[in-house]
């Protein structure tokens, strides 16, 4: 019986390939083709974003996470009510510029939802930005999705607390993550909580947003480098910055003593990622993943060699809009009902406008991503002025929303440690040969010679970091020290709390505390001081600030409105 159809066809058809010259692949593997063996396709088409918009999501929320941690912890202690620089006073002194008002004008020179609160009971606000903060952030980086209401509340709520940090939220980072916070924005679906939701794919839009904003930062900080300290110039500021950086870990201490030639090969390498690859992100598909490669890797070397906070954290998760699905897939695994099966699907069918046409709501979304691109392109303007010219400045911004602004890190590089120690003695007179003068230890920054340096990034402990500042200025620079200094004769337990170590804890305050200025270097491996057990030594400059008593401090603290501590049990 003759059977007709296709299957009859088919060998017809191949000898008649076959004669033409024209034969028939081999057959593949379901895996050659782009299947796992269950039969799952496991190999995602270039250019959709589906899965880069989820790591994008998770990364940020994990670098706010961090953020609002040290704000819970920390915020209290240093802009609280009784805080070394309190929030409420900043405000007053803003207002009281602005004539006594809270009009436009204050609001845009410190956009904060703190104007709205009772100033009263700033701790409860600052703890209540915290917590809400760190809950929406948990959420995002848990669930891998987000929308843009939740987005836009984290982004509100750190720029609420950053406009009243004053120097404690001073750093470069707080605009980064300010920046990088209001892209995601636009990430999002405006409502809808899902990790790929077919109605909103991945805005190309904002993709560059992130791509320029990588890019801005690694040319600001090479170009910074370059025009700043001539050591950039000469290859040697390797030589001088894992032991001078503002908190050194434990890898740092060996990697000081690397030979010459590795830290001029450093220095290249640090070139080459900052002045050369960022042009990659321009230059197609494949280089500019290789740029998001690179930076990533960059990023991990300084995590490891130093702790700046989360600043390399952050500057990761732009780097992540180079990558494509087809880049991520490998990371995620195959499987039915798998993210990645799913995003096949997706990329399988037509695009939703293509099948319904365009709708009231595409057509809004549309709108207001060409409305951010021409935001950012707009007030890129000085930021680009700023890049091109011989002054630039780095880590600044140009709006008070913080949402393009200039960068850079470590123009200069200081070619001695110096440290402030803080003393304090219970012998009723301060100059007495036999006054007994005991260290106060700090959380992570070095003081005693025998402690080994610490390992804390992505956290961050914003005093010691201020006080690597306040070791190469004087005390008039920075007056929260003089207030430090005045809670701790009272042995105020919210001051202590930002402390590793008070030498007074379970006695009486001290009478007398003073600030002693100390040169620091790495011991040297194998050593006299290494075999002793020492990872730094020291030797004492001068006073940083002469013995103060507490009644010492009154006018001080008057002139300034801060409330006087009283001793928390009063000396026999």
């Amino acid at each position: 019986m003759r059977r007709g159809g296709p299957a009859m066809a088919a060998p017809e058809e191949s000898l008649r390939r076959r004669k033409a010259g024209d034969a028939d692949p081999q057959p593949r593997s379901p895996r050659a083709q782009g299947h796992d063996p269950a039969g799952f396709p496991d190999r995602l088409r270039e250019g959709t974003f589906w899965l880069t918009r989820i790591v994008l999501l998770r990364a940020l929320a994990f670098v706010y996470f961090v953020a609002f941690l040290v704000a819970l912890h920390q915020n209290k202690q240093l802009i609280g009510d009784r805080g070394l620089l309190p929030c409420r006073l900043y405000l007053e002194s803003v207002r009281r510029h602005f004539q006594g008002r809270v009009g436009w004008d204050a609001w845009s020179y410190a956009p904060t939802a703190f104007w709205l609160l009772d100033w009263s009971h700033m701790d409860t606000g600052l703890d209540a930005f915290a917590v809400l903060g760190l809950g929406i952030s948990f959420f995002v980086l848990i669930a891998g999705c987000a929308n843009m209401v939740l987005m836009a509340a984290l982004w509100a709520l750190y720029l609420s607390l950053v406009n009243v940090g004053q120097v404690w939220y001073s750093f470069g980072w707080e605009s980064q993550l300010l920046e990088t916070g209001f892209l995601a924005i636009f990430l999002c679906p405006l409502w809808t909580l899902a990790r790929l939701p077919r109605s909103t794919p991945t805005s190309r839009i904002v993709l560059w947003g992130f791509r320029w904003l990588i890019f801005r930062i690694m040319l600001g900080a090479g170009l910074i480098k370059i025009r700043g300290d001539r050591c950039w110039r000469d290859l040697s500021c390797m030589d001088f910055h894992y032991e001078t950086q503002p908190v050194p870990n434990p890898l740092a201490y060996y990697l000081h003593r690397s030979p010459w030639w590795f830290h001029r090969f450093e220095t290249l390498g640090n070139h080459f990622v900052e002045l050369l690859v960022p042009f990659f992100v321009f230059l197609g598909r494949r280089l500019c993943v290789l740029h998001g490669a690179l930076q990533v890797l960059f990023q991990v070397v300084l995590i490891l060699s130093g702790n700046l906070s989360f600043l390399n954290w952050l500057t990761i998760v732009p780097s992540l809009a180079c990558f494509d699905d087809a880049t991520l897939g490998p990371l995620f695994p195959s499987g039915p009902g798998s993210l990645k099966c799913r995003v096949l699907q997706l990329q399988r069918k037509e695009p939703p406008e293509a099948q319904q046409g365009p709708t009231y709501g595409r057509v809004v979304r549309r709108v207001v991503n060409v409305s951010l691109g021409v935001l950012v392109a707009w007030l890129s303007v000085p930021v680009l002025l700023n890049l091109l010219s011989s002054r630039q400045v780095m880590n600044a911004s140009f709006n008070p929303l913080r949402i393009v602004n200039t960068y850079g890190a470590f123009g200069s590089i200081t070619k001695e440690r110096t440290e402030v120690v803080l003393q304090g003695t219970a012998h009723p007179n301060a100059s007495a040969p036999d006054a007994l003068w005991e260290d106060y230890e700090f959380k992570c920054k070095p003081g005693d010679p025998r402690r080994r340096p610490c390992l804390i990034s992505p956290y961050h402990y914003r005093l010691d970091w201020l006080m690597w500042f306040a070791a190469f200025q004087t005390y008039e620079h920075n007056e929260w020290v003089l207030h430090l200094a005045g809670k701790l004769l009272a042995g105020d337990a919210e001051a202590l709390s930002l402390l590793a170590h008070s030498p007074f804890t379970g006695r009486e305050p001290p009478r007398w505390i003073r600030g002693e200025h100390y040169r620091y270097k790495f011991s040297r491996p194998g050593g006299r001081h290494a075999a002793e057990g020492a990872w730094w030594v020291r030797r004492r400059i001068g006073p940083y600030f002469p013995a103060l008593r507490l009644e010492d401090l009154r006018g001080y603290f008057q002139a300034r409105g801060w409330p006087l501590p009283e001793p928390s049990r009063p000396h026999q």
